[in-house]
């Protein structure tokens, strides 16, 4: 274990460095949780985005804390991490995220957290830092997240197509546009579950590698109501470029299909997050919307903007990766 040597204005100063990740994280992915029930016009984007942000803040009475506990010590060694390591793995994350945020491209801010991890341990001691299980676990979570999203949610719009074959198209909308309320619920409370947890462990791995833990590696209550304090005021600013492109530019949604697409989406995170494995919310829900859409038929989903996001999911890590190595080679210089 590390050596306490870090004053604590700089620890401080840190793990406010780790909430702004998170606020960025909850600003980036506000169209995760909104984007189906703003498309279908059941909620108006400044309604929607307090709903949201209710349900990301509410989310720690309902999850454990398993994805914390991967991020802080199964991504890689938390014998190996610094705080020069904890600053190069943020600044990797946040500046990929204000790229891609800027450019209304819907990346994975997971994703690029556990490649700024990865570029940042890489960096100060090899592939030797890498715990492989945890990172094959989560690069395998890349694929299989959306996937469990597109399949579940296409097998919803066919149950639920069924089901209400006999209904009329008023009676169908006005039912889903009733239940999009509690789907939208669902999937913010696995959105807040889920995310929130990966800056819980960044800052618990920093105070356990500075001495700052009493025991074995576990996460402050305080670090728990912070992040998820931070995520839910990220939502409440809203990510209205990638509202957009998810709710709209993938294909076109009704509230039945708005409720399908939130479902499976809501399922596949209540999963990982029960496992422990830190998944995308973005991968997920993309997975889900293109699930519905093509449940409908296949034209009905922009392929070209479904692959230009596919593309972004395949750069994040090393992107990400690489801009943490950068840092942590220039803090180096310094530090």
């Amino acid at each position: 274990m590390q050596t306490v040597t870090l004053a604590l204005p700089l620890l401080f100063g840190l793990i406010g460095i780790a909430l702004l990740f998170d606020f960025l994280n909850g600003l980036h992915d506000a169209a995760n949780s909104i984007a189906t029930i703003v498309s279908t016009r059941v909620l108006r984007p400044r309604y929607a985005v307090f709903w949201a942000a209710f349900f990301n803040f509410i989310a720690f009475l309902f999850f454990g804390l398993h994805v914390a506990t991967t991020i802080g010590t199964g991504i890689i060694d938390a014998g190996i991490v610094t705080p020069a390591v904890i600053f190069a793995a943020l600044i990797g994350a946040i500046v990929w995220n204000v790229v891609t945020w800027v450019l209304g491209i819907p990346s994975s801010s997971s994703h690029a957290l556990i490649g700024g991890l990865v570029g940042a341990g890489i960096a100060k001691a090899g592939l030797q830092a890498v715990v492989w299980n945890g990172l094959i676990k989560t690069a395998a979570a890349i694929v299989l997240s959306p996937l469990l999203g597109f399949v579940l949610a296409m097998f919803l719009v066919l149950a639920v197509s069924w089901a209400f074959v006999r209904q009329t198209p008023f009676a169908v909308d006005s039912t889903f546009r009733v239940l999009q309320f509690a789907s939208a619920s669902l999937y913010s409370l696995g959105h807040g579950g889920n995310d929130a947890q990966k800056t819980m462990g960044i800052i618990a791995v920093l105070l356990f590698s500075q001495g700052q833990l009493d025991g074995d590696f576990h996460v402050p209550l305080w670090v728990v109501l912070s992040c998820q304090a931070a995520m839910a005021l990220g939502t409440l600013m809203g990510g209205w470029r990638i509202v957009h492109t998810m709710g709209s530019r993938i294909t076109r949604l009704n509230p039945m299909q708005g409720f399908c697409a939130e479902s499976g989406g809501a399922l596949t995170l209540f999963l990982a997050t029960w496992l422990g494995v830190p998944v995308s919310t973005t991968h997920t829900i993309t997975g889900a919307i293109v699930g519905v859409g093509a449940a409908r038929r296949t034209s009905a989903v922009r392929w070209g903007v479904a692959s230009n996001i596919v593309i972004a999911w395949v750069v994040t890590l090393p992107a990400a990766g690489a801009i943490a190595a950068l840092c942590y080679a220039v803090i180096r210089l310094f530090w």
